[in-house]
């Protein structure tokens, strides 16, 4: 019932920008700390960034400075705006939703790719 739906991802030349689009149905992000993680081939999934439902963010150091993310209760939708993108910043991105309360489902979207050469 509840499902993260990524979007945005694409090819993109060393240097050049992308925004990544989490719509989530079936439930409120309002609800959530959302999180973008990538993973690039025979490599683990790693933590982008996350957001609380207060709106802090967290960067890992690889990509602070360069990305940002957002959320927009109202679309139920996050971002994240990805800027002077490098070629190691190749992976599937997938959005995550953890519940701001004990109980709740962890879900996560089917990821997009995001590939970035010259």
């Amino acid at each position: 019932q509840v499902q993260l739906v990524e979007s945005g991802g694409g090819s993109v030349q060393p240097g050049g920008s992308l925004r990544l689009s989490c719509t989530a149905s079936g439930t409120k992000i309002s609800f959530y700390a959302m999180g973008w993680y990538r993973q690039a081939p025979g490599k683990q999934r790693e933590l982008v960034a996350r957001i609380s439902g207060g709106g802090n963010e967290n960067y890992a150091d690889s990509v602070q400075g360069r990305f940002t993310m957002s959320r927009d209760n109202a679309k139920n939708t996050v971002y994240l705006q990805m800027n002077s993108l490098k070629p190691e910043d190749t992976a599937v991105y997938y959005c995550n939703a953890v519940p701001l309360v004990v109980g709740g489902g962890l879900y996560w979207g089917q990821g997009t790719q995001v590939t970035v050469s010259s």
